[in-house]
C-alpha cells in the first residue's frame, strides 16, 4: 500500500510520523505533498519520508490519501488535485467542517472517510472519530482504522453529525484543558510557587486526576465528592465555581466549536 499524506501542518505531520511506523505500508515510505520549500527540505531529512513539493509525482502512486490541509484551502485544493485522482484510491479527510459530500463532489471520486483527530496525537494519546461512505467496504474501513489508531485510538461514529459533535469535545478539548491549567499556573506563580513548581503541581495534578478516572469506574462527579469534605479547601473551591457558572460556560464553549464546525461545512 502506498500512501500520501497532502499537507504537512501539525495534524498532517503527525499522521504522518504515526503512520510512517506502521507494518500496513509493507516497507514503503510514506508521502508527503507540502508547498512549502522549507517544509520540503526540512522533511525530507525524515529518513521514512518520501517529500513532493511536485503533486503530479505522487498523487496517481497513492492508494490511501490523507487531505491534512486547512478548510478554506479546500477548493484551491480540489482544483489542482482533481484531474489526478482515481475512483480506487479511498480519501480521508481531517479537515475540520468539510463534509464526505464536498469531498465527493469537489474531486468526482467515491470513497471517502471523514475523521476528526486531536493533538495529543502527538505523543500517541489521540482519539480520531471517523465515519465513512457507503462506497468504502468493510475491509478498507478496518485498514484506514488500523492507521488511524497508529496516533493512539480510534472510535466508529454513526454519521457525520457526531464528527461535527466529536469537533466540539475531543478535536478542541486539549485547547480547554489548556485553558484551564493556564489559570491554574498563573494562581501557583500568584501564590509565590516558582515556574517549574508550578508546572509540576499542575501538570502532576492533571496526569495523577486523569488516571484515577481511567482506572475506575467512578464518575468524574463522584471523584469530586472524594476530594471535598463539608467545610474544606475543596469545597469552597468547587463552590465558588459552581456560584460563577463554570459548568456552564465550559459546555457553551464545547457547543460554539460544535456550531462552528457545523458553520464550516455549509460554506
Amino acid at each position: 500500500m502506498r500512501l500520501l499524506v497532502i499537507g504537512a501542518g501539525n495534524m498532517g505531520l503527525t499522521y504522518s510520523e504515526g503512520m510512517a511506523k506502521s507494518s500496513l505500508l509493507n516497507r514503503h515510505k510514506l508521502m508527503i505533498y507540502d508547498k512549502s520549500p522549507e517544509l520540503v527540505v526540512s522533511l525530507s531529512k525524515i529518513e521514512h519520508f518520501d517529500v513532493y513539493d511536485n503533486i503530479e509525482e505522487c498523487l496517481p502512486e497513492a492508494d490511501v490519501v490523507f487531505l491534512a490541509v486547512k478548510p478554506y484551502h479546500v477548493d484551491e485544493l480540489f482544483e489542482e488535485i482533481k484531474p489526478l485522482v482515481n475512483n480506487d484510491q479511498i480519501f480521508v479527510s481531517i479537515m475540520a467542517g468539510v463534509t464526505i459530500e464536498k469531498i465527493q463532489a469537489g474531486l468526482g471520486v467515491k470513497k471517502v472517510v471523514r475523521a476528526m483527530p486531536n493533538l495529543p496525537a502527538q505523543v500517541g494519546k489521540g482519539v480520531t472519530s471517523y465515519t465513512e461512505a457507503k462506497e468504502v467496504s468493510r475491509v478498507e474501513l478496518l485498514m484506514i482504522r488500523n492507521l488511524l489508531d497508529t496516533t493512539g485510538e480510534s472510535i466508529k461514529v454513526e454519521n457525520e453529525n457526531y464528527i461535527d459533535a466529536s469537533t466540539g469535545i475531543s478535536g478542541s478539548g486539549p485547547a480547554y484543558v489548556f485553558y484551564f491549567m493556564q489559570s491554574m499556573l498563573e494562581a501557583a506563580l500568584k501564590m509565590g510557587f516558582s515556574k517549574n513548581d508550578s508546572k509540576v503541581l499542575v501538570s502532576q495534578t492533571f496526569e495523577g486526576a486523569v488516571e484515577l478516572f481511567n482506572q475506575s469506574d467512578l464518575s468524574p462527579e463522584t471523584w469530586m465528592e472524594r476530594v471535598a469534605s463539608k467545610g474544606g479547601t475543596t469545597r469552597a473551591a468547587l463552590d465558588s465555581m459552581e456560584d460563577n457558572n463554570v459548568k456552564e460556560l465550559i459546555k457553551d464553549a464545547a457547543y460554539a466549536a460544535f456550531d462552528r464546525a457545523v458553520e464550516l461545512g455549509k460554506q
